[in-house]
C-alpha cells in the first residue's frame, strides 16, 4: 500500500478530468433544446437590468431562482451525481439560494436596477455579459470540444458569475444573495485546480473581486447616508 505522502490532490477526486469534461457534452445532448431557453432567460435578464421597467427587479429575481433550481436539479442530481457523491449537497445548496432569492427579490421585492449611471451597475453588466458570451468560450479556447459548452442556467459557474453580476448590478447589495455563491467559488476552484484545469483561478479570482467591490459599496454607501 502506498504511503500517504506519495498522494497526489487528484488521486482523492471520484473522477477523472475526462470524466467530468464528457458529463457536459452528454448533459448538453440529453437537455437540447433546453439551451435556447436559457439564453433567452438570461438575455431577459440582461434587457430587464438596463432598459425594463421600474419595478423589474422581481422579475430578475424569478429568472435568476429558476436558473438555480434548474441546476441543482437538471445538473447536480441527475448528471453530477452518477460521478461525485457530494453532488445532492451541491443541489442541496442551490435550491437553497433559489429559495432566498425569491424571498428576499420576489417576495420582499428588495432587488432593484435603477441607477443607470453607477460603477458598479456597469461593472455588474459586465462581469453578466462575461457569463453569458465569454466564460462559455474558455473551454473550448482550452482544446475542449463544442458540445461541452457550459452555459448560464444549465451549468453552474456561469450562473453563478452571472448572479454575481446582478448583485453588484444592484442599487443595493444584498448579501444573503452572496452566500452560496461564494461558497461555490471556492468549491469549483478547489475542484478544477485538483484536476490540473487552467481555468481554475477564474471562479475564485471572480468572487474575491466581487466580494471587495460589494465590501467598497457597502462601506461608501453607509458613508453617504450618514453624511
Amino acid at each position: 500500500m502506498p504511503e500517504w505522502w506519495t498522494y497526489r490532490p487528484a488521486d482523492l477526486l471520484m473522477f477523472s478530468p475526462e470524466t467530468y469534461y464528457r458529463l457536459f457534452e452528454l448533459y448538453n445532448a440529453d437537455v437540447w433544446p433546453a439551451q435556447i431557453v436559457a439564453l433567452g432567460a438570461g438575455l431577459a435578464i440582461l434587457v430587464l437590468i438596463v432598459r425594463g421597467p421600474r419595478r423589474r427587479g422581481r422579475a430578475v429575481a424569478l429568472l435568476l431562482a429558476a436558473a438555480w433550481l434548474a441546476v441543482a436539479w437538471a445538473y447536480f442530481l441527475e448528471r453530477y451525481a452518477t460521478i461525485n457523491l457530494a453532488a445532492p449537497y451541491f443541489a442541496l445548496g442551490f435550491a437553497a439560494q433559489a429559495i432566498l432569492i425569491i424571498l428576499s427579490g420576489v417576495v420582499l421585492g428588495r432587488l432593484s436596477f435603477n441607477d443607470p449611471k453607477s460603477f458598479a451597475r456597469t461593472a455588474g453588466i459586465s462581469l453578466i455579459l462575461f457569463s453569458f458570451l465569454a466564460q462559455p468560450l474558455i473551454g473550448f479556447l482550452i482544446g475542449r470540444d463544442w458540445s461541452g459548452v457550459e452555459l448560464f442556467g444549465l451549468a453552474p459557474d456561469p450562473t453563478v458569475l452571472a448572479t454575481l453580476g446582478v448583485v453588484i448590478a444592484a442599487d443595493r447589495v444584498r448579501w444573503e444573495f452572496l452566500v452560496f455563491p461564494m461558497l461555490w467559488c471556492v468549491v469549483t476552484g478547489a475542484t478544477l485546480w485538483t484536476m490540473g484545469s487552467p481555468e481554475a483561478p477564474l471562479m475564485p479570482t471572480a468572487g474575491l473581486l466581487t466580494l471587495m467591490l460589494a465590501v467598497y459599496r457597502s462601506l461608501t454607501g453607509s458613508h453617504q447616508l450618514q453624511s
